[in-house]
């Protein structure tokens, strides 16, 4: 007979009762579920509604379910729905008709809910943490490299050159921002909707603050509707969670490229790639590969739960079991793929004389030369048709900008002399861009030093 069985004739038949169970993925939350019993047994008790000997016993026999899951010999059962019915069923099985008293002034509406706020709560933090790991790698790989010079691209043509480092940290502040906003997003997720019972709240005079005081919670919902029908905090990180994701695709995408013998910038470590099984010279970096592709599923689950809740009428609904799994599956996701591109950038050989060759004969020096001839007087706007019909006649004759002789040049313009080879070598191009956060060795060294800082700050706020 189910705990709700009452009211009913029949049993619900087993094709029904497999359909809506949630155990089979709702029982990774167990420890959530117990430790929220507990908090719950505690107001009872504080509040008069149940007597300290019971609360005692329901706590005791809590802890007994817990090391038994922990222990891996604790029987699940599908007929008991859900985590919280197979915890309460076998609560009730030790400790005999006390262990019914768990559930006095409250739901498993609001029970859920307590459950998935102290689930997530947990795998943010762990997350965050994650991300900080992963901002340490990209610092240590642009400060190891920080004198490689490549060339910066804009719509995958070659743009300006830049410091590989300058451009590698752009991810680490990519990183940062969707730190924070898990940061705020955490906020949202630590408020408690414990006593919220199914939708109205409870005749019984609790205390849900004491209980939220419990979980360590920073507040509880003001209305007890919102409490158990809330979702926008899990969408919230499902949200942060495809940033993440696309983050992790973009730098990927990066890899791969790089990786080729076209590019040739970086070598991927063999830890981190795969062979053929028919072509014996291959080297494929599938881990990017796969990291880039599991984007695709983050989306789904961002875009699935939003969908399962658009229609849903106040309270709570059964359709919101559908948010579950999608989490779940987000969270393992990105937590998989922060570690493994971790491990992976952490290993990445930079080819900086790979980098500094394809700088050579690319004309991304042409808005330095440009400059140069603003820098002497001549309006930015009539320098740049200048160097472009420059450009135009290396390109027809096969030569570099640094080839064409002074008296070529002075055929442009007159304002060329003999300094215009320095202003146009590689390394003047990336030095004398040294506006705050440009490219320039110096620029990039305080920006190392910034990232380091915030990454201190970071770490503080974590270990609160």
């Amino acid at each position: 007979m189910k705990l709700w069985g009452g009211r009913f004739h029949k049993n619900t038949v087993f094709t029904a009762q497999d359909f809506t169970a949630s155990i089979p993925f709702d029982r990774r939350m167990y420890k959530q579920d117990i430790n929220g019993s507990i908090a719950h047994a505690t107001m009872l008790a504080k509040c008069g509604i149940i007597t300290e000997e019971e609360k005692d016993q329901i706590i005791a026999g809590l802890r007994e379910i817990l090391a038994e899951i922990e222990a891996g010999t604790f029987e699940f059962k599908v007929e008991l729905e859900d985590i919280h019915m197979n915890v309460e069923h076998a609560l009730i099985q030790k400790i005999g008709p006390v262990g019914a008293k768990v559930h006095t002034a409250r739901s498993r509406n609001d029970q859920v809910a307590v459950d998935t706020h102290l689930y997530l709560r947990e795998e943010v933090a762990e997350v965050m943490g994650m991300i900080e790991y992963l901002q340490e790698v990209i610092v240590d790989l642009a400060e190891k490299n920080i004198d490689a010079v490549m060339p910066g691209y804009t719509h995958m043509q070659r743009a300006q050159p830049i410091l590989f480092a300058h451009h590698i940290l752009t991810y680490f502040f990519r990183f940062q921002a969707d730190w924070e906003r898990l940061r705020d997003c955490y906020k949202r997720i630590n408020v408690c909707p414990l006593g919220a019972a199914a939708i109205a709240g409870t005749t019984f005079p609790i205390d849900r603050h004491y209980s939220a005081d419990l979980l360590n919670f920073t507040g509880v919902y003001e209305n007890s509707i919102d409490a158990v029908s809330d979702r926008d905090y899990l969408i919230e990180f499902l949200a942060d969670a495809a940033l993440i994701a696309m983050h992790i695709s973009r730098l990927n995408e990066e890899l791969v490229l790089w990786s080729t013998r076209e590019f040739g910038f970086i070598e991927m470590d063999d830890a981190y790639s795969t062979g053929s099984s028919i072509m014996p010279q291959k080297k494929n970096p599938d881990v990017a590969e796969l990291s880039r592709g599991k984007t695709g599923r983050v989306y789904g689950n961002l875009m699935s739960v939003l969908t399962m809740m658009k229609g849903l009428p106040m309270a709570f609904n059964s359709d919101m079991q559908e948010d579950k799994e999608r989490l779940f599956d987000t969270i393992d996701t990105i937590k998989a793929v922060l570690a493994i591109n971790a491990g992976m950038l952490n290993s990445v050989t930079v080819r900086k004389n790979r980098m500094r060759a394809a700088i050579k004969g690319d004309f991304s020096n042409a808005t330095d030369m440009a400059d140069y001839l603003a820098r002497k007087g001549m309006p930015f706007r009539q320098a740049h048709s200048v160097v472009g019909a420059i450009v135009l006649q290396c390109i027809e004759a096969g030569k570099d900008l640094s080839e064409l002789t002074v008296a070529e040049l002075q055929a442009h313009s007159e304002l060329f002399s003999d300094d215009i080879y320095q202003a146009i070598e590689a390394e003047t191009c990336v030095s004398t861009r040294n506006s705050y956060g440009g490219t320039a060795p110096a620029q990039v060294v305080e920006e190392i030093r910034r990232a380091k800082e915030i990454l201190a700050a970071n770490k503080d706020y974590s270990q609160k």
